[in-house]
């Protein structure tokens, strides 16, 4: 037998291809597990291509890198031949390995036809040498090569199934697993070159007319280190590519959900908005059509939201929002939705088994606002103010629910707040009505249909004018003349009373410096303030600008606030108090015995006027319990250095009776109507010139 011997460099070069080809059919497996399409079959069948070249290529390094002592050559068909059987088998492979599923039984059959097409790969090499006399193969040794090309082909199939998705650290696993399918290769090829035994005398008779000559060994690993390197390069650049586009649509994915969010969710507390809202109690209603049941929709107003927002700041007022929603979210159930449609506005949707539970949902709710809340170290109180509306009953379709749900609400803040109140048709009317009025209102403000009346004060001695209240009224077009009561708690409520108690204090200065300017330096004029307004915080600063504006001493100014506004805060209330006494504002405790006061916070405030409520003094000639009492207001003021102003003076004993009691004014329509400025001057000329002229 002739002894064959081998270039131990070309044999580490047909390993290195080997791992190569292992890395680029690893590769181009997962290519292939996450293309779509036509791309499918592109990287297919490109594929088959570059591996069928890549695997034949080391079997033909192996071929030439073996040498016996005659000339060897390579017949052309055949060599070809061996090339086509590795590239379909190649494809093969591929095909089987881009299965969604590889069950054993189809692994095992895949093997076979794999390493079947490998040895035929292999077998069809050796004979394109065409050897005279043939090659005499080892039997052993020839189903050893068998096997290992069979064994080596389920293992490269289950490894590429494996290693087809892109999980981390993928790239290791797969340059890794190529070194083992490498060897398994080699194995399998040297094996089958071991087997063969070439007889003494023998010739090739490939050398005659097929492939020879020196070069040929680096012409086809130079070929096939181009076709792989450019097949992996391929397959990296378009991995990158589509990983980022992977990317870009995750990012794309997450800006639409974040925009979807921002649309349909309130920014501010993360609740569902108005429009997420609207979808929903249409959809509950599409339900309750199709199997019944009933829902109600709980229009949540806050009441006293506005003070806390307007003498803390908007981030004070943010944060209690925030708050109210938290505790809310606590009792809702799986089928509730809980909104934020504005301001201190929210919605609560329920669906219930029967109408009656409602009121149980809506007391709950007005109890959890109604408990403190602790927000940046201050303890604040708001209360719920909730109107209910019913499906079926109270509305077709989501508008109407939650116009009547507003409605409702309007009417549980009528009735005293800190309540609810259920849907009655009566109330759209009235909604309508006041939904009018305050579009009216607005239009007052912008159009100065706003006018100031005065009622004088009057010392209860002398019987000379000390000063007077400045009254609101308001010319309505349509209405005529209307008084506070008709209108100062729609503006209390919408925070419009900001805007109209800058109005009443500029106006009322205004007035009081052309009566200074005529003479009447000592009188003061009084302007009342609401609890909304004395608890904003450019209060202070907006008197200071009034009175540096008109050119008034503060002395010429008195401030009127209830007796229930400056003891609902009590140590706020000093504050603010104090600061405007420091400017040398009069101030006087407004309807003083009709609250609770605590007499040792009412010691410390810094008022100079104590002004008994009407209601007493109307009553003092019939009734004993209220002469008592303002004998006491009397008594008390004394004790506290304050001066007593008495209103509602109609009746000549009700005068002399304050008078005796020690009242330093008075004011009420025996004394004075309230007038309009020019009316009320006129009437205190004709006063002091009646008293001019009269005989001593």
């Amino acid at each position: 037998m002739l002894i064959g011997t081998y270039s131990s460099a070309l044999v580490a070069v047909s390993l290195c291809v080997a791992i190569l080809a292992s890395y680029t059919a690893l590769d181009l497996v997962g290519r292939i597990a996450t293309a779509q399409g036509r791309a499918i079959y592109l990287w297919m069948s490109g594929g088959a291509l570059a591996l069928g070249i890549g695997v034949w290529s080391m079997h033909f390094i192996g071929m030439l890198a073996f040498e016996l002592p005659i000339q060897l050559g390579y017949d052309l068909g055949l060599t070809a031949a061996s090339l086509l059987i590795a590239v379909l088998s190649s494809g093969f492979a591929l095909w089987l390995v881009s299965q969604p599923l590889l069950p054993w039984p189809q692994l095992a059959g895949g093997a076979v036809i794999m390493g079947a097409g490998i040895g035929s790969m292999h077998y069809t090499g050796m004979a394109a040498l065409e050897m005279q006399p043939g090659i005499v193969y080892d039997p052993v040794l020839f189903v050893a090569s068998l096997a290992i090309a069979g064994g080596a082909s389920g293992a490269a199939l289950w490894i590429a199934f494996r290693l087809r998705r892109n999980r981390p650290n993928v790239r290791l696993a797969r340059a890794g697993a190529s070194v083992l399918m490498g060897l398994a290769i080699v194995g399998m090829h040297y094996t089958g070159m071991a087997a063969a035994k070439f007889p003494e005398g023998s010739v090739c008779g490939g050398a005659l007319d097929g492939l020879t000559g020196d070069g040929l060994d680096y012409l086809v690993l130079v070929t096939t280190l181009a076709v792989l390197g450019m097949t992996l390069l391929t397959s990296v650049l378009d991995a990158r590519l589509e990983s980022r586009t992977a990317a870009l649509a995750n990012s794309l994915t997450l800006a639409n959900q974040e925009l979807t969010q921002l649309a349909l969710h309130d920014n501010l507390t993360g609740l569902p908005n108005r429009i997420l809202l609207a979808d929903r109690i249409g959809q509950a209603i599409s339900q309750i059509d199709a199997v019944g049941g009933c829902l109600a929709v709980m229009f949540i107003d806050l009441d006293g939201f506005k003070p806390v927002n307007d003498a803390f700041g908007h981030h004070m007022g943010d944060q209690l929002l925030r708050a109210v929603a938290s505790r809310l979210r606590t009792s809702l159930h799986g089928q509730d939705t809980l909104a934020r449609i504005g301001g201190d506005e929210f919605v609560l949707l329920v669906s219930l088994e029967a109408a009656a539970y409602a009121k149980g949902i809506a007391a709950r709710q007005v109890h959890l606002i109604g408990q403190t809340f602790e927000v940046a170290g201050h303890s604040l109180h708001i209360s719920a103010s909730i109107g209910i509306a019913l499906y079926p009953g109270n509305g077709i379709d989501q508008n109407e629910l939650l116009m009547n749900a507003d409605a409702a609400m309007y009417h549980a803040k009528s009735i005293g707040k800190n309540g609810y109140s259920f849907f009655e048709s009566s109330m759209n009317t009235n909604a309508r009505k006041r939904l009018q009025l305050l579009q009216e209102l607005r239009l007052a403000v912008a159009e100065r249909q706003l006018r100031l009346f005065y009622q004088p004060k009057f010392d209860a001695r002398s019987g000379k004018p000390v000063g007077a209240e400045a009254l609101l009224r308001w010319e309505h077009p349509r209405m005529g003349l209307l008084a506070p009561a008709a209108f100062i708690d729609l503006a209390e409520t919408t925070g419009l009373i900001i805007d109209i108690g800058h109005w009443v204090l500029d106006e009322a200065c205004r007035q009081m410096r052309e009566w200074v300017e005529m003479g009447f330096h000592d009188w003061r004029v009084a302007v009342n303030l609401s609890a909304l307004q004395f608890g904003h915080a450019a209060l202070v600063r907006s008197v200071a600008v009034t009175l540096a504006r008109h050119g008034l001493a503060a002395a010429n100014l008195t401030l009127e606030i209830t007796e229930s506004t400056a003891m609902s805060d009590a140590d706020a209330s000093m504050t603010v108090l104090q600061q405007l006494s420091d400017m040398g504002v009069d101030l006087s405790i407004d309807d003083f015995g009709t609250g609770y006061s605590s007499l040792m916070y009412l010691k410390r405030l810094p008022a100079n006027e104590l002004k008994i409520d009407r209601g007493f003094v109307r009553d003092l000639e019939q009734d004993g319990d209220d002469a008592a009492i303002v004998s006491a207001i009397v008594a008390l003021g004394q004790a506290l250095g304050l001066r007593i102003v008495a209103e509602g003076v109609e009746t000549s004993n009700q005068q002399a009776f304050l008078t005796r009691l020690g009242c330093d004014s008075l004011q009420g329509y025996l004394l004075g109507h309230p007038l309009p400025a020019e009316r009320f001057m006129h009437d205190i000329q004709a006063a002091r010139h009646t008293k001019s002229v009269s005989p001593a």
